[in-house]
């Protein structure tokens, strides 16, 4: 078996912030920046959080080979009914727990507790279990070889994530880059390994939080995810070489990377869905004047898959107008009508279109 990983103490005394770091740093930091701004003119930034979390349980659960559809996952955001296959399900869950999490942020004034990665963790498998408490967990690869052993008791685990809270949520005692610190908090998470499944995602999952805490994002609207699919071999070879080899520079660079590049491409994304906004509008503005209001255009961009009941909640109008409302916006095209079963919804076309393939690649 392999031997079991010496867990380093926060911040790790090998990591230095070398001359490449702080230059990819620096250039992540440039464009989160844009981001977070550009983001704040959307009118209903809930329209970013609602549509892109979606987006992001669907790319983090692929790189766990968990694989749905956009259409079935609009689906059973829209009817809010336990409907479609078990990968749909769990990437839903997934959405959940992000949400969840992002709501004990702001609930705890900022504090990422390990706490509230056990509530992520219950949501996201359905379970009332918290941290390993039995020993036996090993990481495989692809050829069934053992390539990692995380810590085994739950004493240990537990120690361990006691520190990695701290860390999180200290900011005075250490002086790295926050970037930099995402980079190690993620590494340092998954190498604890606490949960018995899951943990890729729900460190994922803290990566934005984290950016949150900061004050880099104003919400958690950049997801690593779909990076991270593009480049698995690179994440899981990073993962393991740092812990052979203490090296922790390749991993900090990667993941810098990471957020460059999805920062760059999620800026190309939301100026994209406002342009989207911008013209149903002004279409709506001329076709539908007397049914115009901009709660009701935040309703079509924050639900892509949206229904009556929906409507009648956000505008406050009785089911006949919001089903009236609806369906005059269906018939001039630009949503489009389904049944299924006893549900109906009404897809704003151009915008699944859009979040499945409106990246700037």
């Amino acid at each position: 078996m392999k031997p079991t990983y010496d867990i380093p103490a926060l911040p790790p005394t090998e990591l230095v912030e070398s001359k490449a770091i702080l230059k990819a740093a620096a250039k992540a930091h440039r464009y989160l920046a844009e981001l977070k701004g550009r983001a704040a003119s959307i009118p209903n930034q809930g329209i970013l959080l609602d549509t892109l979390s979606l987006q992001e349980a669907k790319a983090s659960s692929e790189i766990e080979n968990i694989v749905t559809t956009q259409d079935e996952l609009f689906q059973i955001e829209a009817t809010r009914e336990v409907f479609g296959s078990a990968e749909a399900k769990e990437v839903a869950r997934y959405n959940a727990a992000l949400k969840q999490g992002f709501q004990r942020l702001l609930e705890t004034g900022g504090f990422i507790t390990n706490n509230a990665l056990i509530e992520i963790y219950q949501i996201l498998k359905e379970t009332t279990a918290e941290f390993r408490t039995l020993p036996g967990t090993v990481l495989k690869n692809d050829h069934d070889d053992i390539v990692y052993v995380p810590p085994q008791e739950s004493a240990e685990i537990l120690r361990h994530m006691r520190k990695l809270e701290v860390f999180i949520n200290d900011s005075e005692e250490c002086d790295l880059d926050p970037l930099v610190k995402m980079a190690i908090v993620h590494h340092q998470f998954e190498s604890i390994h606490p949960f018995s499944d899951g943990n890729g995602r729900i460190g994922r999952i803290l990566n934005v939080l984290y950016l949150t805490q900061q004050d880099l994002l104003e919400i958690p609207i950049l997801y690593l995810s779909r990076y991270i699919t593009q480049n698995k071999a690179g994440y899981y070879q990073l993962l393991q070489s740092t812990r052979d080899t203490g090296e922790w520079e390749p991993w900090v660079l990667y993941m810098l990377d990471a957020i460059y590049q999805t920062s760059k491409q999620t800026l190309f994304l939301v100026d994209q869905i406002k342009a989207l906004m911008g013209a149903y509008k002004t279409h709506m503005r001329t076709e539908h004047q007397k049914i115009y209001s901009q709660d009701l255009l935040n309703n079509l961009f924050k639900h892509p898959y949206t229904r009556i009941e929906y409507v009648v909640d956000e505008l406050g109008v009785g089911r006949q107008t919001a089903g009236r409302y609806l369906d005059q916006l269906a018939e001039s095209g630009l949503i489009e009508k389904v049944s299924k079963g006893v549900n109906n919804y009404y897809i704003n076309i151009p915008l699944v279109e859009l979040l499945t393939n409106g990246y700037d690649d």
